[in-house]
Protein backbone atom coordinates (compact mmCIF):
# COMPACT_ATOMS: atom_id res chain seq x y z
CA UNK A 1 0.00 0.00 0.00
CA UNK A 2 1.33 3.45 -0.89
CA UNK A 3 2.21 5.82 1.94
CA UNK A 4 -0.42 8.45 2.65
CA UNK A 5 1.14 11.90 3.02
CA UNK A 6 -0.40 15.22 3.89
CA UNK A 7 -0.61 17.61 1.02
CA UNK A 8 1.65 20.60 1.38
CA UNK A 9 -0.02 23.72 2.68
CA UNK A 10 0.44 27.07 0.96
CA UNK A 11 2.85 28.07 3.73
CA UNK A 12 4.98 24.91 3.33
CA UNK A 13 5.12 25.41 -0.44
CA UNK A 14 6.03 29.04 0.15
CA UNK A 15 8.89 28.14 2.50
CA UNK A 16 10.29 25.73 -0.10
CA UNK A 17 10.29 28.43 -2.77
CA UNK A 18 11.80 31.01 -0.42
CA UNK A 19 14.56 28.59 0.61
CA UNK A 20 15.57 27.91 -2.98
CA UNK A 21 16.00 31.65 -3.52
CA UNK A 22 17.59 32.44 -0.16
CA UNK A 23 20.14 29.61 -0.23
CA UNK A 24 21.99 31.35 -3.07
CA UNK A 25 22.78 34.24 -0.73
CA UNK A 26 24.04 32.14 2.18
CA UNK A 27 27.78 31.66 2.92
CA UNK A 28 28.96 28.39 1.37
CA UNK A 29 30.57 27.17 4.57
CA UNK A 30 27.25 26.42 6.24
CA UNK A 31 25.30 25.28 3.21
CA UNK A 32 25.19 21.62 4.22
CA UNK A 33 23.85 22.37 7.71
CA UNK A 34 21.17 24.63 6.24
CA UNK A 35 20.24 21.99 3.70
CA UNK A 36 19.88 19.35 6.39
CA UNK A 37 17.81 21.69 8.55
CA UNK A 38 15.40 22.55 5.77
CA UNK A 39 15.08 18.93 4.62
CA UNK A 40 14.18 18.03 8.22
CA UNK A 41 11.51 20.74 8.24
CA UNK A 42 10.30 19.72 4.80
CA UNK A 43 9.87 16.10 5.88
CA UNK A 44 8.16 17.02 9.16
CA UNK A 45 6.04 19.86 7.79
CA UNK A 46 4.27 22.43 9.88
CA UNK A 47 3.06 20.65 13.02
CA UNK A 48 -0.67 20.25 13.54
CA UNK A 49 -2.76 18.99 16.44
CA UNK A 50 -1.85 15.45 15.39
CA UNK A 51 1.66 16.11 16.70
CA UNK A 52 1.54 15.62 20.47
CA UNK A 53 3.88 18.54 21.24
CA UNK A 54 1.53 20.84 19.27
CA UNK A 55 -1.75 19.34 20.42
CA UNK A 56 -3.07 22.68 21.68
CA UNK A 57 -1.19 24.94 19.25
CA UNK A 58 -2.02 24.11 15.65
CA UNK A 59 0.74 25.87 13.76
CA UNK A 60 -0.27 24.27 10.48
CA UNK A 61 -3.66 25.99 10.67
CA UNK A 62 -2.38 29.29 12.07
CA UNK A 63 0.43 29.85 9.55
CA UNK A 64 -1.49 30.23 6.30
CA UNK A 65 1.34 31.63 4.19
CA UNK A 66 5.11 32.12 4.31
CA UNK A 67 6.17 35.75 4.57
CA UNK A 68 9.40 36.58 2.70
CA UNK A 69 12.62 37.18 4.69
CA UNK A 70 13.10 40.87 5.36
CA UNK A 71 15.82 42.73 3.54
CA UNK A 72 18.11 45.21 5.32
CA UNK A 73 16.29 48.53 5.67
CA UNK A 74 17.62 52.00 5.00
CA UNK A 75 19.42 53.77 7.84
CA UNK A 76 16.59 56.29 8.22
CA UNK A 77 13.84 53.67 8.48
CA UNK A 78 15.89 51.54 10.88
CA UNK A 79 16.62 54.53 13.14
CA UNK A 80 12.96 55.58 13.23
CA UNK A 81 11.94 52.08 14.30
CA UNK A 82 14.71 51.92 16.89
CA UNK A 83 13.79 55.30 18.35
CA UNK A 84 10.21 54.12 18.85
CA UNK A 85 11.25 50.95 20.73
CA UNK A 86 10.23 50.86 24.40
CA UNK A 87 11.34 47.46 25.66
CA UNK A 88 13.66 47.77 28.69
CA UNK A 89 14.08 51.49 27.89
CA UNK A 90 16.05 53.46 30.45
CA UNK A 91 18.06 50.48 31.71
CA UNK A 92 21.82 50.92 31.60
CA UNK A 93 22.93 48.20 29.19
CA UNK A 94 24.97 47.49 26.08
CA UNK A 95 22.40 47.39 23.30
CA UNK A 96 22.52 45.26 20.17
CA UNK A 97 19.73 46.51 17.91
CA UNK A 98 18.14 44.25 15.33
CA UNK A 99 15.67 45.82 12.93
CA UNK A 100 13.64 43.30 10.93
CA UNK A 101 16.13 40.62 11.90
CA UNK A 102 19.31 42.46 10.88
CA UNK A 103 21.91 43.74 13.34
CA UNK A 104 22.34 47.49 12.83
CA UNK A 105 25.84 48.40 13.99
CA UNK A 106 25.14 52.14 13.89
CA UNK A 107 22.29 51.68 16.38
CA UNK A 108 24.21 49.30 18.65
CA UNK A 109 26.80 49.78 21.40
CA UNK A 110 29.50 47.56 19.94
CA UNK A 111 32.13 49.98 21.23
CA UNK A 112 30.86 49.65 24.83
CA UNK A 113 31.11 45.88 25.22
CA UNK A 114 32.41 45.14 28.75
CA UNK A 115 35.90 43.76 29.35
CA UNK A 116 35.98 39.98 29.14
CA UNK A 117 33.06 39.89 26.69
CA UNK A 118 33.43 39.61 22.92
CA UNK A 119 30.59 40.18 20.45
CA UNK A 120 30.64 39.35 16.75
CA UNK A 121 27.86 39.35 14.19
CA UNK A 122 26.50 36.00 13.08
CA UNK A 123 26.80 36.99 9.43
CA UNK A 124 30.55 37.62 9.87
CA UNK A 125 30.97 34.40 11.86
CA UNK A 126 29.22 32.35 9.17
CA UNK A 127 31.34 33.94 6.46
CA UNK A 128 34.61 33.46 8.32
CA UNK A 129 33.86 30.07 9.86
CA UNK A 130 34.19 31.20 13.50
CA UNK A 131 35.17 28.32 15.80
CA UNK A 132 32.45 29.34 18.26
CA UNK A 133 29.85 28.16 15.74
CA UNK A 134 30.63 24.60 16.87
CA UNK A 135 28.56 25.37 19.98
CA UNK A 136 25.40 26.12 18.01
CA UNK A 137 22.40 23.86 18.73
CA UNK A 138 23.64 22.60 22.12
CA UNK A 139 20.53 20.53 22.97
CA UNK A 140 19.63 17.39 21.02
CA UNK A 141 15.86 17.68 21.52
CA UNK A 142 15.82 21.16 19.96
CA UNK A 143 17.33 19.74 16.78
CA UNK A 144 14.28 17.47 16.52
CA UNK A 145 11.92 20.46 16.50
CA UNK A 146 10.60 21.80 13.15
CA UNK A 147 10.38 25.44 14.35
CA UNK A 148 14.00 25.39 15.46
CA UNK A 149 15.13 23.71 12.25
CA UNK A 150 13.22 26.26 10.17
CA UNK A 151 15.22 28.96 11.97
CA UNK A 152 18.44 27.05 11.22
CA UNK A 153 17.57 26.87 7.53
CA UNK A 154 16.88 30.60 7.16
CA UNK A 155 19.09 32.22 9.84
CA UNK A 156 20.73 35.22 8.23
CA UNK A 157 21.90 37.37 11.11
CA UNK A 158 22.34 37.44 14.85
CA UNK A 159 25.26 37.53 17.24
CA UNK A 160 27.90 35.41 18.95
CA UNK A 161 28.60 36.46 22.54
CA UNK A 162 31.52 34.96 24.44
CA UNK A 163 32.03 35.64 28.14
CA UNK A 164 35.57 34.77 29.20
CA UNK A 165 36.20 32.44 32.14
CA UNK A 166 35.91 34.09 35.54
CA UNK A 167 34.39 37.31 34.19
CA UNK A 168 31.72 38.94 36.36
CA UNK A 169 29.81 41.22 33.98
CA UNK A 170 28.02 44.04 35.80
CA UNK A 171 26.52 45.65 32.69
CA UNK A 172 23.96 43.47 30.88
CA UNK A 173 23.71 43.13 27.14
CA UNK A 174 20.29 44.00 25.75
CA UNK A 175 19.20 42.30 22.54
CA UNK A 176 16.64 44.70 21.11
CA UNK A 177 14.54 43.17 18.31
CA UNK A 178 12.39 45.73 16.50
CA UNK A 179 10.09 45.15 13.54
CA UNK A 180 8.76 47.72 11.12
CA UNK A 181 7.15 47.94 7.69
CA UNK A 182 3.88 48.06 5.80
CA UNK A 183 3.92 44.47 4.49
CA UNK A 184 4.33 41.08 6.12
CA UNK A 185 7.92 39.84 6.51
CA UNK A 186 9.75 37.09 8.34
CA UNK A 187 12.93 37.01 10.41
CA UNK A 188 15.22 34.18 11.52
CA UNK A 189 17.83 35.44 13.95
CA UNK A 190 20.16 33.21 15.93
CA UNK A 191 22.12 34.33 18.97
CA UNK A 192 24.74 32.13 20.62
CA UNK A 193 25.93 32.91 24.15
CA UNK A 194 28.92 31.03 25.55
CA UNK A 195 29.45 31.67 29.27
CA UNK A 196 32.80 30.15 30.18
CA UNK A 197 33.81 28.58 33.48
CA UNK A 198 33.07 30.67 36.56
CA UNK A 199 31.67 33.63 34.61
CA UNK A 200 28.47 35.52 35.50
CA UNK A 201 26.44 37.20 32.75
CA UNK A 202 23.03 38.88 32.31
CA UNK A 203 21.17 39.08 29.00
CA UNK A 204 18.03 41.14 28.37
CA UNK A 205 15.87 40.49 25.33
CA UNK A 206 12.93 42.56 24.03
CA UNK A 207 10.73 42.00 20.98
CA UNK A 208 8.31 44.55 19.51
CA UNK A 209 6.89 45.50 16.12
CA UNK A 210 4.07 47.05 14.10
CA UNK A 211 0.53 46.52 15.34
CA UNK A 212 -1.38 45.84 12.12
CA UNK A 213 1.15 43.73 10.19
CA UNK A 214 1.09 39.91 10.33
CA UNK A 215 4.88 39.59 10.39
CA UNK A 216 6.53 36.28 11.32
CA UNK A 217 9.58 36.33 13.62
CA UNK A 218 11.24 32.97 14.32
CA UNK A 219 14.11 33.66 16.71
CA UNK A 220 16.46 31.27 18.50
CA UNK A 221 18.83 31.74 21.43
CA UNK A 222 21.47 29.08 22.09
CA UNK A 223 23.26 29.17 25.44
CA UNK A 224 26.19 27.12 26.70
CA UNK A 225 26.85 27.63 30.41
CA UNK A 226 30.16 26.13 31.49
CA UNK A 227 30.97 24.67 34.91
CA UNK A 228 30.26 26.97 37.88
CA UNK A 229 29.07 29.78 35.59
CA UNK A 230 25.79 31.73 35.80
CA UNK A 231 23.51 32.98 33.04
CA UNK A 232 20.61 35.31 33.83
CA UNK A 233 18.02 36.07 31.18
CA UNK A 234 14.94 38.32 31.07
CA UNK A 235 12.79 38.26 27.93
CA UNK A 236 9.87 40.51 26.94
CA UNK A 237 7.43 39.61 24.15
CA UNK A 238 5.66 42.86 23.23
CA UNK A 239 5.24 41.96 19.55
CA UNK A 240 2.57 43.66 17.42
CA UNK A 241 -0.92 42.33 17.94
CA UNK A 242 -1.12 40.75 14.47
CA UNK A 243 2.26 38.97 14.63
CA UNK A 244 2.81 35.22 14.56
CA UNK A 245 5.85 34.91 16.81
CA UNK A 246 7.95 31.77 17.31
CA UNK A 247 10.96 31.59 19.63
CA UNK A 248 13.28 28.96 21.06
CA UNK A 249 15.73 28.96 23.96
CA UNK A 250 18.07 25.98 24.11
CA UNK A 251 20.64 25.77 26.90
CA UNK A 252 23.28 23.29 28.03
CA UNK A 253 24.16 23.67 31.72
CA UNK A 254 27.49 22.52 33.11
CA UNK A 255 28.44 21.22 36.57
CA UNK A 256 27.58 23.59 39.40
CA UNK A 257 26.26 26.12 36.89
CA UNK A 258 23.05 28.14 37.15
CA UNK A 259 20.58 29.47 34.60
CA UNK A 260 17.74 31.90 35.25
CA UNK A 261 15.23 32.78 32.54
CA UNK A 262 11.97 34.70 32.85
CA UNK A 263 9.68 35.36 29.87
CA UNK A 264 6.87 37.96 29.98
CA UNK A 265 4.26 37.82 27.20
CA UNK A 266 1.77 40.51 26.23
CA UNK A 267 2.18 40.65 22.44
CA UNK A 268 1.44 38.74 19.22
CA UNK A 269 -1.79 37.24 17.98
CA UNK A 270 -0.17 33.80 18.08
CA UNK A 271 3.05 32.99 19.93
CA UNK A 272 4.98 29.93 21.01
CA UNK A 273 8.05 30.13 23.23
CA UNK A 274 10.00 26.86 23.48
CA UNK A 275 12.60 26.14 26.16
CA UNK A 276 14.97 23.15 25.97
CA UNK A 277 17.28 22.67 28.96
CA UNK A 278 19.97 20.00 29.23
CA UNK A 279 21.46 19.49 32.70
CA UNK A 280 24.78 18.14 31.46
CA UNK A 281 26.85 18.51 34.66
CA UNK A 282 26.36 17.51 38.28
CA UNK A 283 24.63 19.93 40.68
CA UNK A 284 23.40 22.28 37.95
CA UNK A 285 20.43 24.50 38.85
CA UNK A 286 17.76 26.32 36.86
CA UNK A 287 14.96 28.80 37.54
CA UNK A 288 12.49 29.04 34.65
CA UNK A 289 9.50 31.36 35.02
CA UNK A 290 6.88 32.92 32.80
CA UNK A 291 4.16 35.57 33.13
CA UNK A 292 1.60 35.76 30.32
CA UNK A 293 -1.25 38.29 29.92
CA UNK A 294 -3.74 37.68 27.11
CA UNK A 295 -6.97 39.24 25.86
CA UNK A 296 -9.14 39.43 22.73
CA UNK A 297 -8.35 36.28 20.70
CA UNK A 298 -4.64 35.95 21.44
CA UNK A 299 -3.01 32.53 21.81
CA UNK A 300 0.24 32.08 23.69
CA UNK A 301 2.05 28.76 24.18
CA UNK A 302 4.88 28.17 26.64
CA UNK A 303 6.51 24.79 26.10
CA UNK A 304 9.32 23.52 28.32
CA UNK A 305 11.58 20.46 28.37
CA UNK A 306 14.00 20.08 31.28
CA UNK A 307 16.30 17.09 30.71
CA UNK A 308 18.20 16.09 33.86
CA UNK A 309 21.13 13.96 32.68
CA UNK A 310 23.50 14.42 35.64
CA UNK A 311 23.49 13.96 39.41
CA UNK A 312 21.98 16.47 41.83
CA UNK A 313 20.28 18.86 39.44
CA UNK A 314 17.70 21.31 40.78
CA UNK A 315 15.03 22.90 38.59
CA UNK A 316 12.20 25.23 39.53
CA UNK A 317 9.59 26.20 36.93
CA UNK A 318 6.71 28.57 37.64
CA UNK A 319 4.37 29.84 34.93
CA UNK A 320 1.52 32.28 35.60
CA UNK A 321 -1.12 33.07 32.95
CA UNK A 322 -3.95 35.62 32.98
CA UNK A 323 -6.74 35.03 30.47
CA UNK A 324 -9.19 37.72 29.40
CA UNK A 325 -11.59 38.00 26.45
CA UNK A 326 -11.59 34.98 24.14
CA UNK A 327 -7.87 34.29 24.48
CA UNK A 328 -6.17 30.93 24.89
CA UNK A 329 -3.19 30.05 27.05
CA UNK A 330 -1.12 26.89 26.66
CA UNK A 331 1.48 25.44 29.01
CA UNK A 332 3.29 22.20 28.22
CA UNK A 333 6.09 21.22 30.54
CA UNK A 334 8.09 18.03 30.86
CA UNK A 335 10.81 17.11 33.34
CA UNK A 336 12.92 14.13 32.29
CA UNK A 337 15.15 12.47 34.89
CA UNK A 338 17.66 10.06 33.35
CA UNK A 339 18.73 6.94 35.23
CA UNK A 340 22.10 8.48 36.00
CA UNK A 341 20.51 11.65 37.42
CA UNK A 342 20.09 10.55 41.04
CA UNK A 343 19.37 13.21 43.69
CA UNK A 344 17.46 15.32 41.15
CA UNK A 345 15.05 17.87 42.64
CA UNK A 346 12.52 19.19 40.12
CA UNK A 347 9.36 21.20 40.77
CA UNK A 348 7.05 22.55 38.05
CA UNK A 349 3.87 24.59 38.45
CA UNK A 350 1.44 26.28 36.06
CA UNK A 351 -1.28 28.55 37.45
CA UNK A 352 -3.96 30.36 35.45
CA UNK A 353 -6.30 33.18 36.37
CA UNK A 354 -9.47 33.40 34.26
CA UNK A 355 -10.98 36.88 34.00
CA UNK A 356 -13.48 35.86 31.32
CA UNK A 357 -15.85 32.95 30.78
CA UNK A 358 -14.93 32.90 27.07
CA UNK A 359 -11.21 32.30 27.60
CA UNK A 360 -9.49 28.95 28.01
CA UNK A 361 -6.26 27.48 29.39
CA UNK A 362 -4.60 24.22 28.36
CA UNK A 363 -2.19 22.71 30.89
CA UNK A 364 -0.07 19.65 30.31
CA UNK A 365 2.65 19.11 32.97
CA UNK A 366 4.58 15.82 32.78
CA UNK A 367 7.26 13.89 34.66
CA UNK A 368 9.34 11.15 33.05
CA UNK A 369 11.56 9.60 35.72
CA UNK A 370 14.06 6.76 35.28
CA UNK A 371 16.01 7.31 38.53
CA UNK A 372 14.87 6.08 41.95
CA UNK A 373 16.37 8.69 44.32
CA UNK A 374 14.63 11.91 43.30
CA UNK A 375 12.25 14.56 44.62
CA UNK A 376 10.07 15.72 41.77
CA UNK A 377 6.58 17.11 41.44
CA UNK A 378 4.30 19.08 39.17
CA UNK A 379 0.93 20.76 39.32
CA UNK A 380 -1.55 22.96 37.50
CA UNK A 381 -4.39 25.16 38.70
CA UNK A 382 -6.99 27.31 36.95
CA UNK A 383 -9.65 29.54 38.45
CA UNK A 384 -11.26 32.95 38.81
CA UNK A 385 -10.44 35.76 41.21
CA UNK A 386 -11.21 35.05 44.82
CA UNK A 387 -14.58 36.65 45.65
CA UNK A 388 -13.70 37.01 49.33
CA UNK A 389 -10.48 38.88 48.56
CA UNK A 390 -12.34 41.11 46.10
CA UNK A 391 -14.98 41.86 48.72
CA UNK A 392 -12.27 42.60 51.30
CA UNK A 393 -10.58 45.18 49.06
CA UNK A 394 -13.83 46.74 47.86
CA UNK A 395 -15.13 46.99 51.44
CA UNK A 396 -12.15 49.24 52.12
CA UNK A 397 -13.11 51.68 49.40
CA UNK A 398 -11.38 50.34 46.29
CA UNK A 399 -13.43 50.29 43.08
CA UNK A 400 -13.81 46.80 41.62
CA UNK A 401 -11.45 47.38 38.63
CA UNK A 402 -8.69 48.59 40.95
CA UNK A 403 -9.26 45.71 43.35
CA UNK A 404 -9.05 43.23 40.46
CA UNK A 405 -5.84 44.84 39.21
CA UNK A 406 -4.17 44.55 42.61
CA UNK A 407 -5.03 40.84 42.81
CA UNK A 408 -3.84 40.17 39.26
CA UNK A 409 -0.59 42.04 39.88
CA UNK A 410 0.05 40.02 43.04
CA UNK A 411 -0.69 36.81 41.16
CA UNK A 412 1.80 37.56 38.35
CA UNK A 413 4.39 39.17 40.60
CA UNK A 414 5.55 35.84 42.02
CA UNK A 415 6.80 34.76 38.59
CA UNK A 416 8.59 38.05 37.89
CA UNK A 417 10.30 38.21 41.28
CA UNK A 418 12.83 35.65 40.05
CA UNK A 419 14.50 38.27 37.80
CA UNK A 420 17.82 39.10 39.46
CA UNK A 421 18.45 42.34 37.54
CA UNK A 422 16.61 45.06 39.45
CA UNK A 423 15.99 47.29 36.43
CA UNK A 424 14.67 44.44 34.30
CA UNK A 425 12.41 43.29 37.11
CA UNK A 426 10.99 46.80 37.50
CA UNK A 427 10.45 47.04 33.73
CA UNK A 428 8.53 43.75 33.71
CA UNK A 429 6.36 44.90 36.60
CA UNK A 430 5.74 48.08 34.62
CA UNK A 431 4.61 45.96 31.67
CA UNK A 432 2.11 44.17 33.91
CA UNK A 433 0.82 47.47 35.25
CA UNK A 434 0.45 48.90 31.73
CA UNK A 435 -1.55 45.83 30.61
CA UNK A 436 -3.85 46.15 33.61
CA UNK A 437 -4.30 49.89 33.01
CA UNK A 438 -5.22 49.27 29.37
CA UNK A 439 -7.73 46.67 30.53
CA UNK A 440 -9.40 49.41 32.60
Amino acid sequence: MADVKNLRTAAETGFAKLFEVARMKFPTGVGLAREEAFRFFEAAGLPSRRVEAFKYTDLRAALTDAAPPSETLSAEVAKAASDAAKGFAGIEAVRLTFVNGHLIAALSDLDRVPAGVTVSTLSDALTNGDALLDKLAPVDQARENPIYQLNAAFMADGALIRVAAGTKVDLPIHLRFVGTGADAFSTATRVLVSVEEGADFTLLESHEGPEQIAYQPNDALDVVVADRAAFRHARLNAEGRAALALSTLSARIGAGAHIETVNVVVGAAFSRHQIFLNFAGDDATATVNGATMLNDKQLADSTLLADHAAVGGISRELFKTVIDGESTGVFQGKIIVRQVAQKTDGKMMSACLLLSDAGQMMNKPELEIFADDVACGHGATCGALDDELLFYLMARGLPRPQAESLLVQAFLGEAVEAVSHEGARAAMIGTIEAWLKARG
